[in-house]
């Protein structure tokens, strides 16, 4: 079908292992493909790699697609420091960070690692929006200290997006989101359909002017053996949850052939996504080629 969703792939970020030879691979191979964007995931336990540092990196090797932090776990961090960081991954990117997505995360131990509170992090992710703004702007965030740099190709920083699912967090990003990134693990339509509903309404309600942009992501993978290895991804991401949650999501979850990532791709665009990330259950290279080969079948 004819469309008009632009397609991006979220990088493995999640994998042991990998090495710089890999993510070149990686950054070259999407950079080269029919894709809008890159991304990468935040996690702070287990062997996952930084997602400044990997996208800093991808925004030196890559020439092309924009570059998209998806998402910072905001009430983590420093917002001036996040700004800061955001503010030059554009410049290092010329101008490729286009959106970035803010969430408020589930796991309390990656707050802890990193000596942050978990509680009260729903108000404090709505106060730290709106400094990271203060800083774009060039306005004072300690008096007498000047103006924190750099300044982002966009006075305004890039697109905001609240990575949100439920009724009332989304309500709350309502007041401060340029739009919404919407997950369904197995790329099912009624789901995604059902959180932008919920975002319009929200957006409505808080008398925006603008609609909200809508951002979409799915689990996918393109590798031999396919549904086993999507499995062991889905139920090892969220074995933190008990054995129980992760083995009832991996059940869930099929993406894991042509026809099935074909028909998500659909599922989502009738949804109303504007982009969508593939999140891919392996590092293997076969991800993106015969991605790429799928994609020029639509």
């Amino acid at each position: 079908m004819p469309s008009n969703m632009k397609i991006g792939v979220c990088l493995p970020y999640m994998k042991a292992g990998l090495t710089r030879e890999d993510y070149h691979a990686w950054f070259r191979a999407i950079d080269a493909g029919p894709f809008h964007a890159l991304s990468c995931g935040e996690r702070i336990h287990g062997p996952t790699y930084d997602m400044r540092v990997v996208l800093s990196a991808a925004a030196m090797a890559t020439e092309r697609v924009e570059i998209t932090p998806t998402l910072y776990v905001l009430p983590m961090h420093s917002a001036t420091r996040v700004a800061k960081e955001i503010a030059t991954l554009d410049i290092l990117s010329g101008g490729r960070v286009g959106s970035v997505a803010v969430g408020y995360g589930g796991r309390e131990k990656d707050y802890q690692a990193l000596g942050a509170q978990y509680t009260g992090r729903y108000s404090r992710m709505d106060r730290q929006v709106e400094e990271m703004r203060r800083v774009w702007r060039g306005e004072e965030i300690v008096d007498g200290g000047g103006a924190i740099g750099p300044a982002p190709g966009n006075p305004a920083g890039p697109r905001l997006l609240a990575g949100a699912m439920g009724p009332k967090s989304i309500e709350r990003c309502a007041q401060w989101a340029d739009g919404l990134y919407a997950w369904s693990g197995n790329g099912d339509e009624a789901e995604l359909k059902r959180t932008f509903d919920m975002a319009d309404a929200a957006w409505q309600r808080a008398d925006r002017k603008k609609t909200p942009y809508r951002l979409g992501g799915f689990w996918y993978t393109l590798a031999d053996n396919g549904q086993q290895k999507l499995y062991d991804y889905v139920y090892d991401y969220l074995a933190i949850a008990g054995p129980d949650i992760a083995t009832m999501m991996a059940e869930s979850v099929h993406r894991s052939s042509a026809d099935a990532v074909l028909a998500a791709l659909d599922n989502a665009e009738c949804a109303g996504c504007e982009e969508l990330f593939l999140v891919p259950a392996t590092a293997e290279l076969s991800e993106i080629d015969r991605l790429c080969n799928l994609l020029a079948q639509r």
